[in-house]
C-alpha cells in the first residue's frame, strides 16, 4: 500500500483552508468528537469490485442528499451484544491505539455499532445464522438480529479507516470505518429504504465509477483508501489510515 496518499491529504486539507477561511470559526464551540463507526459493504461477486452507497434524506440537517457508507453512533448496548466471531486481533490491536482508554471491549463495540446501524439504515443483517439466541436483546436496536435469529459475525469485518471531523464543526464524529464482503449478509429487511427514510435509495456502485457521486469529501478519500487496500489483498495486517486535523492541517497517521 501507498504509505503517503497525497491525494487524499490534498484533498482533506482543501477542506481544512475552506473551514478556516470562514470568519466565525474561533466562535464556534469545539465540540468533543462522539464515537461512530460506519460499514463499506463490498460485493467481489463480478468482474469490477462494487461498494454499497446509501444517500441520505434531502431533508436532513447532516450532509443532505450525499451519498455515505451505512454508519452512526455508537450505542452504550453495542457493548453488550453478542457475537458468532469475534474480531481479528491485529484488528482490534489497532482500534485500541490513539485513544484514551483503550479496551478490547470498547474495540468490539464499534465493529458491533457499524453492522447495527447498517441493519437500521439498509434493513441487512450481517452475520451468521443461530439456533438459539437469548430472549432478551440488549437493546431494541438489536431486535431484528434476535428475530431473524442472526449473531452478529465480527469475523467477516476489516477495520479500513479512521477519521475525525475537524474542530469546531456543528457535529463531531471519531468514526472507524469497517469493510465485509457482501456474501456476509445474513438476512434482509424489505421497506427499511425509502422516501421518507434516513436514507432514501441504496446503490451499488463500481469503485471507480463511485467517485462521479455526490460524497463528502472524507468518504472519498476513505474510497481510496479502500481500493488500495483492496489492491493489497484486503488482509488484516494492512496498517489503517488515520486522518485528523492537526495545526490547522490534516495529517494521516497509520495505526
Amino acid at each position: 500500500m501507498n504509505a503517503s496518499h497525497p491525494l487524499g491529504l490534498d484533498r482533506m486539507n482543501a477542506l481544512a483552508k475552506e473551514i478556516l477561511a470562514d470568519p466565525g470559526y474561533l466562535n464556534l464551540p469545539n465540540l468533543r468528537p462522539r464515537d461512530a463507526a460506519a460499514l463499506i459493504l463490498i460485493d467481489r461477486s463480478g468482474p469490477t469490485a462494487k461498494v454499497l452507497f446509501g444517500r441520505r434524506h434531502h431533508g436532513h440537517k447532516f450532509m443532505p442528499g450525499k451519498f455515505v457508507f451505512p454508519g452512526g453512533r455508537l450505542d452504550p448496548a453495542d457493548q453488550r451484544m453478542e457475537a458468532a466471531r469475534p474480531l481479528d486481533r491485529r484488528g482490534e490491536r489497532q482500534l485500541m491505539r490513539q485513544v484514551a482508554r483503550p479496551s478490547a471491549a470498547h474495540a468490539q463495540a464499534l465493529a458491533l455499532a457499524a453492522i447495527r446501524e447498517t441493519c437500521e439504515e439498509t434493513g441487512l443483517l450481517l452475520g451468521k445464522p443461530a439456533a438459539r439466541m437469548g430472549e432478551n436483546p440488549p437493546s431494541a436496536a438489536w431486535a431484528a438480529f434476535a428475530r431473524a435469529r442472526v449473531l452478529p459475525d465480527l469475523g467477516a469485518i476489516h477495520f479500513v479507516a479512521r477519521a475525525i471531523t475537524p474542530p469546531r464543526r456543528t457535529r463531531r464524529f471519531d468514526t472507524r470505518f469497517f469493510a465485509a464482503d457482501a456474501d456476509a449478509i445474513a438476512h434482509r429487511i424489505d421497506g427499511v429504504v425509502g422516501p421518507d427514510t434516513e436514507l432514501v435509495e441504496l446503490v451499488w456502485m463500481p469503485i471507480a465509477e463511485a467517485r462521479a457521486l455526490d460524497l463528502a469529501a472524507i468518504t472519498g478519500v476513505v474510497l481510496e483508501e479502500l481500493t488500495a487496500r483492496i489492491a493489497a489483498g484486503l488482509a488484516h495486517d494492512l496498517p489503517v489510515p488515520f486522518y485528523r486535523m492537526r495545526h490547522r492541517r490534516f495529517v494521516r497517521e497509520l495505526l
